[in-house]
């Protein structure tokens, strides 16, 4: 069964090199109910909402499966929020998501998927920064990319709810057919 493992939001806003000066990368799990609402999780912040929010990207899953890969790779824990997402999912291959696919999580909260997760530097400075050279390539090559999500239906979501698939457009592409490497 599918399952939301955590529902995250910003920890603080921490100084950045990028053109913003701040980032809002550094999530972390957050207890009880979170609402959701058309622009995501509250108590969350989007810094940059032209490339990492806004309405088609108000929120952003990411599966516990492909945070083991990368913990594997990079020798290191990388709990729920480390890779900036809002949900950290279980048990759904989010990166074979397709365009328009809708999933309800919980009792109430409906989302659609709408495009996959570009990689860009200040994700590489937030990963290591010179200890990680090349990582939007490497993070872009494997194509663990995770999805960015539409909210169609506002509540409350909280650890462990049920996810499920209701409509899977049939043709769509999927994410990885529309991803664009930097």
């Amino acid at each position: 069964m599918p399952r939301l493992l955590a529902v995250c939001a910003v920890r603080e806003l921490r100084r950045d090199a990028g053109s913003m000066g701040v980032t809002a990368i550094d999530k972390t799990p957050q207890p009880g109910p979170v609402k959701i609402g058309s622009y995501g999780a509250r108590g969350d912040v989007q810094v940059d909402r032209k490339h990492h929010g806004g309405l088609d990207k108000a929120l952003y899953a990411y599966a516990d499966e492909d945070a083991a890969y990368w913990a594997d790779a990079l020798g290191r824990d990388l709990p729920p929020g480390f890779f900036g997402e809002n949900l950290r999912t279980e048990g759904i291959d989010v990166n074979a998501s397709v365009v328009g696919e809708r999933w309800r999580i919980g009792d109430r909260v409906e989302v659609e998927v709408t495009s996959p997760r570009t990689p860009c530097q200040t994700f590489a400075r937030w990963v290591g920064g010179a200890d990680e050279r090349g990582w939007v390539r490497r993070f872009s090559d494997e194509r663990r990319l995770g999805v960015y999500l539409l909210v169609r239906r506002t509540g409350s979501i909280t650890a462990g709810d049920e996810i499920v698939v209701l409509d899977r457009p049939a043709g769509a592409p999927t994410v990885l057919d529309i991803y664009r490497a930097p």
